[in-house]
């Protein structure tokens, strides 16, 4: 949630300020067109990095002759200093005219009534919200719509388990946790690297998320997690199965085949440790371990080091490959409620909402460039030029809708095409928290927090499992949990979700 600002700074603190990356194009009402003739200024803010000035942007460019108006953008390196930013200019009344939001500051410009309510403006979005779909759903407030969202992503993370280390001890990559438990176990004992020391780990990651597909086999969505299950919402803090996942965890942790730093895991940390040949599986996304330049790192350590995608391990509760939160977009973008004065203007924001999500023209020049000189068509095949990744690597600051994601992925990175094909097949949990607005007086922060902090003396033994209804029952009475219950029920309830 963002902190209020009082007016007193709001009126003068963003005037000549254009945040860490500068603002493109002019930011009058109207400025000249090419043709002597007034074009519209359409402003856009939002986080992020690598914007060209004006001159040098060939999205803008083209869009701005497709739509006939100049869209202006400006981004923000440090997401807090964007949203400090953001509220200034909305407490002031100084309004961009679409801007990036996440669930709860959208909550709070609904009942702030700053944004649009984009119900009554379907017809004109049609194009658009065809396009994205159930996504769309990420945008709602009270079943209405105030946001339009990126389509959906799914998680790109699994294990990744190394092949020659499986070869050198006769094994076969494992099927279920019982096979997973001694993989682990062989290769943190029998010197699956051959140098004739005891210096391997079965498995790395960073932090809880490398045992996603454990919780999985389980039949259990990441902690904290709201899922459908036997037709009602329910929360993977009070599945009885959570017992049993961290019970199977505590084992592993117990035969010391799981990264003693797991926990301390920051950045890529894990990855590292892949690439040095320290760790036989591990958890992550495959840009961060398939990728040309990675792979390069980890044959110059050992050249016939070989990482292949493990598909999830059986359990009692099925096999999932982690959790997938349907509810959370990795964008959305709302429009000011005061842009209704200017139809004009609005108009054009409009357009340039159905512009970028039209898979034949705009959607096409914010995914790869200009035609012909950063990518080429071979039917419907995609071919990018070298100058793509030379000159249009920003652009998905413009992906405003989102974009096809496989497709998309395959096309630029078309060596780790098998790689993305396999992470996409994966079955994984549904969740529905990033549709959730949080109640007044929960602090999501802090519950986390502790949470995390009491999992890890769980997975550790330096709490008895025994203690876990003692653990739940805290969050409901000490940290206001039942708050955060009943709120999901009932608006997941309103979407649709569970009896």
């Amino acid at each position: 949630m963002l902190a209020g600002l009082v007016a007193a700074l709001a009126a003068g603190a963003f005037g000549c300020s254009k945040g860490p990356a500068a603002a493109n194009g002019d930011k009058s009402a109207a400025a000249a067109g090419n043709d002597g003739k007034k074009s519209l200024q359409v402003e856009i803010i939002r986080p992020g990095s690598n914007l060209p000035t004006p001159d040098k942007d060939v999205i803008k460019q083209e869009m701005d002759k497709a739509l006939g108006a100049s869209y202006n953008m400006t981004v923000y390196a440090s997401l807090d200093d964007y949203k400090n930013q953001l509220n200034v200019r909305l407490t002031a009344g100084n309004y961009p005219d679409l801007f990036l939001v996440d669930r709860q500051m959208l909550s709070q410009y609904v009942k702030q009534n700053l944004v649009l309510d984009l119900d009554k403006y379907k017809d004109k979005l049609k194009p658009a919200l065809d396009f994205i779909g159930d996504a769309a759903k990420n945008g709602m407030i009270d079943g209405k719509l105030y946001a339009i969202s990126h389509t959906q992503q799914k998680p790109m993370q699994s294990y990744f388990i190394r092949k020659d280390w499986l070869d050198l001890l006769g094994l076969k990559p494992p099927a279920n946790l019982e096979e997973l438990k001694a993989v682990a176990k062989a290769f943190t004992e029998k010197d699956p690297d051959g140098n004739g020391k005891q210096d391997t780990i079965g498995i790395t990651g960073s932090k809880l998320e490398t045992f996603q597909p454990i919780f999985g086999a389980f039949n259990i969505a990441m902690p904290g997690s709201f899922v459908v299950k036997d037709g009602k919402v329910t929360n993977s803090l009070f599945d009885p199965a959570m017992k049993d996942a961290l019970s199977y965890i505590q084992g592993l942790i117990q035969d010391k085949v799981v990264d003693p730093e797991l926990l301390g895991n920051t950045g890529m940390q894990h990855q590292q440790k892949a690439i040095m040949g320290q760790a036989g599986i591990i958890y992550i996304d495959w840009a961060n371990l398939t990728k040309e330049q990675i792979m390069e790192q980890i044959k110059t350590v050992n050249p016939k080091a070989e990482w292949i995608p493990l598909t999830p391990p059986a359990g009692p509760g099925g096999q999932w490959n982690g959790t997938w939160d349907i509810g959370t977009s990795p964008y959305i973008f709302s429009i000011p409620k005061a842009l209704e004065k200017n139809p004009d203007k609005l108009q054009k924001v409009f357009d340039l909402i159905n512009y970028v999500a039209d898979q034949q023209t705009g959607g096409l020049l914010v995914q790869y460039g200009v035609k012909g000189k950063h990518y080429n068509m071979e039917g419907d095949k995609i071919v990018p030029t070298e100058l793509m990744g030379k000159e249009v690597g920003y652009s998905w600051l413009y992906q405003f809708t989102g974009r096809p994601e496989i497709k998309y992925l395959q096309s630029k990175f078309a060596s780790q095409a098998p790689y993305i094909d396999f992470y996409n097949k994966q079955p994984r949990i549904e969740a529905l928290n990033g549709f959730v607005t949080l109640p007044e007086g929960f602090n999501k922060t802090d519950v986390d927090r502790y949470v995390e902090e009491e999992f890890a003396k769980f997975i550790y033994g330096k709490r008895s499992l025994q203690e876990y209804d003692s653990f739940a029952n805290t969050l409901k009475t000490t940290m206001n949990y039942q708050a955060y219950l009943d709120a999901a029920q009932k608006q997941l309830k309103q979407m649709g979700y569970g009896n």
